[in-house]
């Protein structure tokens, strides 16, 4: 799938992790472009989170580059502020553009003073290394426990043109976001101004990002950020904007979905749609409950059809509803209907529970349309194993 015009990606080895591969990444365009961004909601927050969204807010919306590095949050440490301000001036002097065009983000273990020394040392190597062909690369270097790098592409013929949009992200645990941890960036070479970009980035978050937890844990240092290159000469507005929009949509959807698959120690995929809920929020809301009850996704895990841990996690999200016209589908089995158990073969849908993905669907029977999909995977112990290590 041909990538985005306007955008060069570079990766390096600076030191900043412990094992020797790629932990310092660059997305650099030929000059300031739109650029929109969400970040964590969590009340601490990463020096790079609070330095990005002060550059975008004095930029207007506009950056050049985005400087990523793996290994350490540089949060909550005494020198957090100054090594992210000292790197990005430091890279803005590489590229000969304003520090306020650079976007810092980082990701790796929270509480660690961050050598900048080390970052920019390695700075010449990483910006003579920018190349419109090394996506990938970024995309590998960006990873801290993720087991595979995380992409997805798109294009999209809109009436002025065809447009490219490309995603990147990364993510395992620590997932759950609010603007999850997890660092996303999305390129497309369409023609969108600083104002449409932000309200198209927060409403395909929404559907994606937003519908999206491993295990419950909001980061420090989540990332969301997009940038319009402009390069095809193709505006991404008017009658084409909701078809633009759809496209970013899906892309981002697909990331998350991987973050997902690619959960801390998960075994399974598991997808969870709820619908007669009294609106979309409402469904949200209680998906999320699902979602996060270690409860049914150790039930998921073990292959346990114990669908009664899905009515009670949904009971307690704060959604009035009658359980007495509940009905609960595991993998297209029907194993709740009206609050109780319906008829059906555990041994079989056992069966179905040992594939790589699961399919939960809970239906209110009311009379709300609300209704809402959520991604999360199941817990084993091997999450148990990376998180009891993390640091040593």
């Amino acid at each position: 799938m041909p990538l985005p015009l306007g955008f060069h990606y570079s990766a390096v080895y600076a030191g900043v992790r412990k094992d020797p591969r790629p932990d310092l990444a660059l997305i650099a365009a030929a000059e300031a472009v739109p650029v929109a961004g969400v970040f964590t909601t969590n009340r601490v927050q990463a020096a790079p989170v609070k330095l990005s969204k002060r550059h975008l807010e004095g930029s207007g919306g506009r950056a050049r580059a985005f400087l990523i590095n793996a290994g350490n949050a540089n949060c909550a440490t005494r020198t957090g502020d100054r090594v992210a301000l000292d790197t990005c001036r430091a890279t803005a002097r590489e590229l000969g553009c304003p520090a306020l065009h650079v976007l810092p983000s980082s990701t790796g273990v929270i509480g660690v003073e961050m050598d900048g020394g080390k970052i920019e040392g390695a700075l010449p190597a990483l910006v003579a290394g920018l190349s419109p062909d090394r996506f990938d690369d970024v995309a590998a270097a960006i990873m801290t426990t993720d087991l595979r790098p995380k992409t997805s592409h798109l294009e999209v013929k809109l009436s002025g043109g065809t447009v490219r949009i490309s995603g990147m992200t990364k993510g395992s645990g620590m997932i759950q976001p609010n603007m999850a941890t997890t660092l996303g960036y999305v390129m497309t070479d369409a023609q969108i101004g600083p104002r449409a970009l932000k309200m198209m980035l927060v409403r395909a978050t929404e559907i994606s990002y937003h519908r999206l937890t491993v295990d419950g844990d909001t980061s420090t240092n989540d990332t969301v950020l997009l940038a319009a290159s402009g390069a095809s000469k193709v505006k991404a507005s008017g009658a084409d904007a909701p078809k633009f929009e759809e496209a970013l949509g899906a892309v981002m959807e697909s990331l998350a979905k991987q973050i997902a698959r690619d959960g801390e120690g998960a075994k399974k995929l598991i997808t969870i749609d709820v619908e007669g809920a009294p609106d979309d929020a409402a469904a949200a809301k209680i998906a999320r409950s699902i979602a996060n009850s270690p409860l049914v996704k150790t039930a998921i895990a073990g292959s346990d059809p114990n669908w009664g841990r899905i009515l009670g996690a949904a009971g307690y999200a704060g959604v009035p509803f009658d359980p007495g016209r509940a009905d609960i589908w595991v993998q297209g089995v029907q194993v709740c209907k009206n609050g109780l158990a319906a008829d059906f073969s555990e041994s079989e849908l056992k069966n179905l529970l040992d594939g790589d993905e699961c399919a939960i669907r809970l239906a209110l029977k009311t009379r709300g349309v609300g209704r809402a999909r959520f991604y999360t995977c199941d817990f084993t112990h091997g999450y148990i194993d990376i998180n009891a290590s993390y640091r040593t």
